[in-house]
């Protein structure tokens, strides 16, 4: 498989600059892969399509507001600093990007208030955009991280040019969402509502949860023809022992397991052994799901759609099959489907 297999021309208004009035409102496509069908619903209609005691696998991840403004030193400089992951809690280390980069080097200062209460100093880098940065605050740890949530800003994809409104700040989260760690959300959770949730309650459904804190990694282009050269950058997941137990049960059952997203099944797919058993599991992953792969745990899934040679379009190609993907695709651009973080939904059974 090469990654111009996977590319596609995708109409700019198509990129969803704003979700849906209710989470549950966008459209969806429903995929047959024993049929090769395809149908047309929204998305509070996914109740239709499981029974009771079939299995929905979240990811519980929570985004922080990771995208921050500082100046720079002398010179006022407006700098945008982009939180990817603390290093250190104790000294206040985080790997950060800034833009414009060519400005920042190793020993300049930011200030992010004007009291001068938080500054950074530069103190490594890391790639071309990449920096480390030493936060210097006089307060606790926990006035630290709060410091920074007050200050920091939903952290929407670049694609979308409009300036972060109020509702960001609920909408890019998913309802469940738990524990901070993610920079991007796990958009396919986006689509359930409290009324969704309790109708899957009501029915009957059963839930398990995942933890898998999305990096910036999951919107990075692919820049080798040759997809078995490509490295996925780390993200941290954590699947604890009750909900393998829960996982484990319903594979054994052969009830429908259904993972919600892409980052849901990249954690499963981490932890599944050769048996199809997961085990708890707390560490890195890169894993890269591509044409061919063997699936060891769910048997549907839900996701968005995605854009032209992501690694997310092959991870769902992997799953339902190049061809018929791609059919989908096309379909979904004739038929106006919008794409991307606050784009409609994909089911895949």
């Amino acid at each position: 498989m090469k990654t111009s297999d996977f590319n596609f021309h995708l109409p700019e208004e198509l990129l969803a600059e704003h979700p849906s009035e209710h989470r549950d409102d966008a459209k969806l496509m429903v995929l047959h892969r024993d049929t090769q069908t395809i149908e047309h619903k929204h998305f509070k209609n996914v109740v239709d399509y499981f029974e009771e005691k079939d299995l929905f696998i979240f990811n519980n991840t929570k985004v922080f507001p990771a995208r921050l403004y500082g100046n720079k030193e002398k010179t006022g400089a407006k700098i945008e600093v982009f939180l990817l992951r603390e290093l250190d809690k104790e000294t206040r280390v985080w790997d950060v990007l800034v833009d414009p980069a060519r400005k920042i080097r190793i020993g300049n200062k930011l200030f992010f208030t004007e009291d001068e209460s938080l500054v950074a100093e530069v103190i490594d880098n890391t790639t071309s955009r990449g920096r480390t940065l030493r936060f210097l605050y006089d307060g606790s740890y926990e006035e630290f991280r709060q410091k920074l949530k007050e200050l920091g800003e939903t952290p929407l994809p670049k694609y979308i040019k409009r300036a972060v409104e109020p509702e960001d700040a609920e909408r890019y989260q998913t309802i469940y969402a738990k524990h901070e760690g993610a920079v991007a959300a796990p958009t396919a959770g986006l689509h359930f509502s409290k009324n969704l949730m309790k109708r899957l309650e009501i029915k009957g459904i059963d839930f398990a949860e995942v933890t898998l804190h999305v990096g910036l990694g999951t919107f990075n282009p692919i820049e080798v023809e040759d997809l078995s050269k490509h490295k996925m950058e780390s993200e941290e997941a954590i699947i604890d022992q009750v909900n393998a137990d829960i996982i484990n049960k319903a594979v054994e059952e052969h009830r429908r397991v259904c993972a919600v997203g892409t980052t849901t099944m990249r954690a499963l797919e981490t932890s599944v052994s050769s048996n199809k058993k997961i085990g708890p599991y707390h560490g890195w992953t890169n894993k890269f799901i591509f044409p061919p792969h063997d699936f060891g745990v769910a048997n549907a899934m839900i996701t968005n759609f995605h854009t032209p040679k992501s690694t997310l379009l092959m991870m769902i190609a992997a799953f339902a099959g190049k061809d018929f993907v791609m059919q989908a695709y096309e379909e979904a651009i004739k038929n106006e489907y919008k794409f991307y973080s606050y784009g409609d939904a994909m089911l895949i059974l």
